[in-house]
């Protein structure tokens, strides 16, 4: 078995990309495919008995078809709350990406779909003179923009949908509601599907219930789905 592996990023660190990626998941699954997250490196993780461990890796994990270590979702755990490749240096660690490979290999070997998720934006460090950006490209992989819905998100989100679809297939994007809710948000999201060439793949409400009603994987899922 090889799975399918989508990429999701963020315009910004805190917008929203876990959210979005453990939606992705429980969608997948619902449609019948085997799915399990990936945060390949994760920098802000909390000491306990068990080793280093981040919030949004253990979400991956807990949305994933079972029986999958923490390890295996997170190869790379850094302490410092901070750029991954300034907490790995203050680690003495050196953030290889045969090593992202290898653990991406070990789960696309027994899953339908890896869902990868990013660390902040498209263009975050990894280590000197290589960023996800360069990682993600070199394997193609089809790569979902979450956009955090907040003032100066048209730039951010203009910039980097362009230099998505420069380096990878870039599906779409997915309008993800910030609190406080943005002054002209309407008019906002309308001017981010003028300027991006991808489709709008769903907007997802700023009150956290939503996402048990309003699940972002089905246009998705759609297109993939087991018969």
């Amino acid at each position: 078995m090889t799975a399918q592996t989508l990429f999701v990023t963020g315009t910004d660190t805190g917008i929203g990309k876990t959210r979005i990626a453990v939606a992705l998941l429980h969608g997948l699954r619902a449609a019948g495919f085997s799915a399990v997250g990936y945060k390949p490196v994760a920098s802000g993780c909390e000491a306990t008995s068990a080793g280093l461990r981040n919030e949004d890796a253990l979400a991956l994990q807990a949305a994933s078809t079972p029986g999958w270590d923490y390890g295996a979702i997170n190869p790379i755990a850094l302490a410092e709350p901070i750029a991954p490749h300034i907490a790995a240096a203050e680690a003495g660690v050196t953030i290889d990406t045969e090593v992202l490979d290898d653990g991406h290999a070990r789960l696309a070997a027994a899953s339908d779909w890896v869902v990868v998720e990013g660390a902040g934006g498209w263009h975050v460090p990894l280590r000197a003179r290589v960023d996800f950006a360069d990682w993600v490209g070199g394997h193609g992989w089809p790569t979902l923009l979450v956009v955090g819905m907040r003032l100066g998100c048209v730039n951010h989100a203009v910039l980097s949908a362009r230099a998505i679809a420069a380096a990878t297939p870039f599906i779409g994007w997915i309008a993800n509601t910030l609190p406080p809710i943005q002054p002209r948000l309407e008019e906002n999201i309308a001017c981010l599907e003028q300027a991006i060439a991808a489709p709008l793949c769903a907007r997802v409400a700023c009150d956290a219930r939503a996402d048990l009603a309003l699940n972002p994987a089905p246009w998705f899922v759609r297109m993939n789905r087991r018969e």
